[in-house]
This record gives C-alpha cells, sequence and structure tokens, in this order.
C-alpha cells in the first residue's frame, strides 16, 4: 500500500493561484460591464434615449382643414362639418368580426357599414384606424364611452368630415374626396408627398377636388404626446400647428346653375354658360348629375351599381366628355368661313329643291324641309337653317379649308379647362381619314360636314367656347372655373389673371353679318322663333339636330315611331344680348329632338334668369316635339 504525504506548501500555491486566476476573471468582467456600462450610457446614449423616449412619446400627424370651395359670390359649394368617428385599429384587435358584432349592441352599424370597413381594411391592410361608423349621436358616444374598458382597439375620433350642401347641384364641376386607395398611396409616394399626406385618409378624386387637389389640402402638422403604458395619451409636449387648405372661389354662379339643372327637368344632356369677354365659365351643367356626398367615406355597392347601371349615366361628365355631331349649330361659322376666304358674298343665292346631288349622281343629301326654302341667301340659310344652302357651300369650300378654319374656333381641341378628363372632339380631314382608318375621303364626306353630321364631334363645352369667341369679335379667352384662391394662412386673395387664347384674323363686317343673321333666328321665320318671342333684349342664336341613328336614302325620319334614346338630339348655341354680349351658352338635350322647340327654350329661360333675374321651370317634352315627324332644327 503507497502512502501520499500531504504537501501543504503545495497546496497553498495552488490555492493562490487559482484565487489570483478568479481575480483576474472577476476583474475581466468588471472590465466588461464597465466597457458595456460605457457604451450604453456614453456611446450609445443618444440611441438608446431615442428608444425610451418613443416608449412614452408619440408624434401624431394633424391633418389640416381641408379649403372651401365658394361660388362667386361667396356661397359655399363645398364645406367642412364635425363628425364623430367610430374607429377600430386592426393591429390592437384579436378578432375583428367579433368586435364588430360587439359595437353593433352599442350603435347601429348596418350592412353597408361593415361592407366599407371590410373595403377600407382590405385597402389599408389593417395598418391604421378604419371608421366603422360615422356621425355618432350624443347617445351612441356615451354607449361606447362606457364600454370603452372592454373594447380594445376602439376610438371615438372627431374628425372634419367634406360635406357638398347642394347635393347633387354641380356635382360633375366640384367633384368629389374619396379615400386614400393603393393607387394614390402610390402616387402620392412618387411624388414625394407620403409625409406630406400623413394622418390624412381622403384625396380630391375628381372635379374641381381633384385638379386642385394640391390647393385644397394645406400642409399636415404634428404633436409630440406622451402615452401611459396603454398608448393613450397624457400630455402634449410640442406642437406643429398644420396649415388648413386654400379656399377656391369659382367663376360659377351657383344660382345660375341650379336654374340651368332645374330648366332641363328630366332630360339628359349639358349646358355651359361662358362670359365671353373673360372666359369665366358661369354655369357647367351635366344632366343628370350625382351626390357626392355618397363618395366621401366610400360609396356602398348598391348606390355604386345605381349609379353604374344607370341607363342615364349620372357618372357621365356631358360638358366635359361627351361627344356629339353639332348638327347646324355649325352653320354661322360656315357662313363665315365662306366669307373670310372669298367664297360666297352676302347677296349669293341658290334656288332650294329640297336637296343637293353632285353632277351625274341620282343621291340625294336632302333638307329638312320637304320640297326646299325656294330662293335662298346666305342671310336666310341661317335663319331658316336650309341645309341645301351649306351641302353647297361644304363642296365648295373643301374639307380641308373647312377643316383648318373650324380649327381656329377650336373644333377638335381641348379648351384647357382646369378639369381633368376633357376630351378634345374631332374634326376631319382626309389626312386623319388616312392615317386613322387607312381610307380615302370621299366628296359626300363632304358634303354632310357642311350641317355638322359625319366624323365631325364636339363636346358642349367646345361649342360654348366657339360661340362665345364669335360674341367677342374673334377674340378667344381661356374657359377657366377658378376665378381667385385665398390663402388660409396669410388670409390674402389672389386673383387668377385672365388669358387670351388667341385672336382670329377675321373681318368685323363679316362677323357682324353672320351674328345679324343669328338675332333673326329668334324672329319670326326663324328657327328658335318661338324661343325669342317676347324678349326685352336682344339674343343671337343658332338652332342644331344631330342625327344618331341613320335614315336610308328615300325614307323619312319619324320621330314618333323612333325608340326615345335613338332621336335626335337637341342642340342650341347664343349669346345675349347681341348688341354687347354678357352671357354665351351652348345647350344639348340628348335625345331631345329639335333644337328650336326643346334646347332653345332652355337657353332662353337662363337668359331672362341672368339678365332679368326671372324664374325658370323644367322645359316639358312639348306637343310639337312629340308628333312632328319633320326633321327641322
Amino acid at each position: 500500500m503507497q502512502l501520499f504525504l500531504r504537501n501543504p506548501q503545495q497546496e497553498r500555491w495552488e490555492f493562490q493561484l487559482r484565487l489570483k486566476a478568479l481575480w483576474g476573471l472577476i476583474i475581466v468582467l468588471c472590465c466588461l460591464l464597465l466597457l458595456r456600462l460605457v457604451w450604453l450610457q456614453v456611446i450609445s446614449h443618444s440611441y438608446y434615449h431615442t428608444l425610451a423616449e418613443a416608449n412614452r412619446i408619440s408624434i401624431v400627424p394633424i391633418v389640416p382643414n381641408r379649403g372651401l370651395i365658394l361660388d362667386r359670390n361667396g356661397t359655399v359649394l363645398a364645406e367642412n362639418n364635425y363628425s364623430y368617428d367610430l374607429e377600430i385599429t386592426p393591429a390592437r384587435v384579436q378578432n375583428i368580426d367579433a368586435l364588430t358584432n360587439q359595437l353593433a349592441k352599442l350603435v347601429t352599424i348596418t350592412p353597408s357599414d361593415r361592407k366599407l370597413f371590410r373595403k377600407a381594411l382590405d385597402e389599408t391592410h389593417g395598418l391604421s384606424a378604419i371608421p366603422l361608423r360615422s356621425r355618432l349621436s350624443e347617445l351612441e358616444i356615451a354607449r361606447v364611452s362606457v364600454n370603452r374598458y372592454r373594447l380594445p382597439g376602439v376610438d371615438i375620433h372627431t374628425r372634419l368630415i367634406r360635406s357638398y350642401p347642394f347635393g347633387t347641384s354641380a356635382s360633375h364641376l366640384i367633384g368629389y374626396i374619396g379615400r386614400i386607395n393603393e393607387a394614390d398611396q402610390e402616387k402620392l409616394e412618387d411624388d414625394g408627398l407620403s409625409d406630406e399626406y400623413r394622418g390624412t385618409n381622403h384625396i380630391g378624386k375628381l372635379g374641381i377636388e381633384g385638379h386642385y387637389e394640391h390647393e385644397l389640402h394645406g400642409t399636415t402638422g404634428s404633436e409630440q404626446v406622451e402615452t401611459d403604458a396603454n398608448g393613450r395619451g397624457v400630455r402634449s409636449l410640442e406642437r406643429r400647428d398644420p396649415t388648413a387648405g386654400n379656399d377656391l372661389f369659382l367663376t360659377i354662379d351657383a344660382g345660375l346653375q341650379q336654374a340651368a339643372e332645374k330648366a332641363f327637368g328630366d332630360h339628359r344632356g349639358a349646358l355651359v354658360a361662358i362670359e365671353p369677354s373673360s372666359g369665366d365659365v358661369l354655369a357647367f351643367v351635366s344632366e343628370p348629375g350625382f351626390d357626392p356626398n355618397l363618395f366621401v367615406d366610400g360609396i356602398d355597392q348598391d348606390s355604386w351599381n345605381a349609379l353604374n347601371e344607370s341607363p342615364d349615366k349620372p357618372l357621365n361628365n356631358r360638358a366635359l366628355r361627351g361627344l356629339y355631331p353639332p348638327g347646324s349649330t355649325v352653320k354661322p361659322f360656315m357662313a363665315l368661313a365662306a366669307l373670310t376666304l372669298g367664297k360666297r358674298s352676302p347677296d349669293f343665292k341658290i334656288q332650294d329643291p329640297g336637296y343637293f346631288s353632285f353632277p351625274g349622281s341620282s343621291h340625294r343629301y336632302r333638307d329638312w324641309r320637304e320640297g326646299g326654302h325656294g330662293m335662298v341667301d346666305m342671310h336666310l340659310s341661317i335663319v331658316q337653317s336650309c341645309d341645301t344652302y351649306y351641302y353647297g357651300l361644304a363642296t365648295d369650300l373643301g374639307i380641308d379649308a373647312m377643316h383648318d378654319f373650324f380649327s381656329g374656333f377650336g373644333f377638335g381641341q381641348k379648351t384647357g379647362l382646369d378639369l381633368d378628363g376633357e376630351m378634345s372632339g374631332l374634326y376631319p380631314s382626309p389626312a386623319w381619314k388616312q392615317k386613322k382608318l387607312k381610307q380615302d375621303w370621299y366628296g359626300g364626306e363632304t358634303v354632310i360636314s357642311g350641317i355638322g353630321q359625319g366624323y365631325i364631334l364636339t363636346t358642349p363645352l367646345q361649342l360654348a367656347r366657339s360661340v362665345a369667341t364669335l360674341a367677342n369679335n374673334g377674340i378667344m379667352m381661356k374657359p377657366h372655373l377658378v376665378h381667385a384662391i385665398r390663402d388660409r394662412a396669410t388670409g390674402t386673395l389672389k386673383i387668377l389673371p385672365v388669358e387670351i387664347e388667341r385672336t382670329l384674323n377675321l373681318r368685323q363686317a363679316d362677323m357682324d353679318f353672320v351674328r345679324n343673321a343669328m338675332v333673326d333666328v329668334m324672329k319670326p321665320g326663324g328657327t328658335a322663333a318661338q324661343a325669342g318671342a317676347g324678349a326685352t333684349y336682344l339674343i343671337a342664336g343658332k338652332t342644331g339636330t344631330a342625327q344618331v341613328v341613320g335614315v336610308r336614302q328615300g325614307e323619312k325620319y319619324s320621330e314618333s315611331r323612333t325608340a326615345e334614346r335613338n332621336r335626335d338630339h337637341a342642340l342650341f348655341i347664343a349669346f345675349a344680348p347681341a348688341d354687347h354680349p354678357r352671357l354665351a351658352l351652348a345647350v344639348l338635350v340628348e335625345n331631345g329632338g329639335h333644337g328650336g322647340s326643346m334646347a332653345a327654350p332652355i337657353a332662353r329661360q337662363i337668359f331672362d334668369y341672368y339678365l332679368l333675374g326671372r324664374g325658370v321651370k323644367a322645359v316639358p317634352d312639348t306637343a310639337e316635339n312629340a308628333g312632328d315627324d319633320s326633321a327641322h332644327d
């Protein structure tokens, strides 16, 4: 058996060595801890201070008040009203359906509310608060407040909600705002405006609201808010106030606008009224309209289907985007072209047999008056709207000369009105047809262009601009809708300048001749004599009737036997007082029949309202219009 003897000296040395190693380890750990503390407290102080502050401080965006839209007289057309909204923040909710059902016991929640909430939830991906109900009553607010402790993610938010006090009136002009969707968000990011719209849920979608979004929105503010453990605000630490959007004063006269809409009654159509000397658009009508209030928080499916599927197409802006043959409203411009280009003198006459034919051809281009007008000079051709006169004149002028002349009056060109989506219309030429249709131009197409048929398409806005230019002695003013902008930050009012678009090279004597003929259109013997009867001021006008469906050679158009939506469109252009024009307008009544018996009476009421202050009533379907099988203007 081997014995081991203890070595106290050796054991002491080993113990001291382990003790020194332990002390060394402790010192190293202390140094590491000290370095970590220096890193956290000194080097990374700002970073962790920011994180700590973020746990108790929230940066809350303050949405600016949207600018108002007012008419030329200060009547408010778009305003902001306070609304108490019930909102849900999806990120703080485990079961949204269960929470919604629970809330339905406290406040009224319709199926439409649920649909709109789901739609907004899909669009925002649940990253922000979404309104479930707008415009809560005081009782509903109290019910939710009492039960709020068991409603996580639910808040009552006070906000200004856009409101359109006149409902459907001027709806295509004013437009509407709607919730920001993914497409809007992408555009804001592309334009570098994401921060500017932080906290904003709505944006202008159409009309003035859309075109002038940059003026109406304002500048978003912010507030630093100290929050408790539940994320609720305790106190405000710092605030940067928002700047409200600018107010827009339109050129529109709200009274004239409503009078024009009333005059249309149940008829579909459009009217544009312009002040010739300035280009101010005083009325901009597209009937029927729609209620823009439906779109503010997202339109429900039933209301959308009713608008979108209606055969009357209330969402179609007929004044801006509707394309129609101008019909006989082109005849004053045809006469002016003939005088300007030296193709006709005022006393040039034709014998009208009731039709026009090319030499050696049996095809007849018929006049609206069976048997013709007899001996017709240029003055009478305008007064009685003689088609045959303009068939021959078109042939003598040629389509290229007609195209160039009418282009000067803005046919086939956008007006540049401050609204999005304007259509340019079309005034054809052989070059256009060859490029577009790969076809040659035929002489018969020139013939029917002389009475505003064929390929020619115009918008009511274009027609209004052209007649306003004639009323203004060939000086074309650029049409516009915004007259002034009021800066909400400074209170200053900026008046926008009027613009001369072009001055046409026309002789005053030629323009006076055409204008005088248009005055006689409104007198006995003229195609709008009934509408002009009893006027205490001079009206210069021209009626027009545009075919919707063609009539075969040898057949006679019968309005009473034609389906309502296949009947001719009724048109009328005019200005008054003719000796000192204050208002020029174009009226279109879809499938209205004759310009003289349907469109002209609407214009007469508008002139009487604007110039004399008289009341307006809806223009009915006249017995003459319903039963007369002729195709007169």
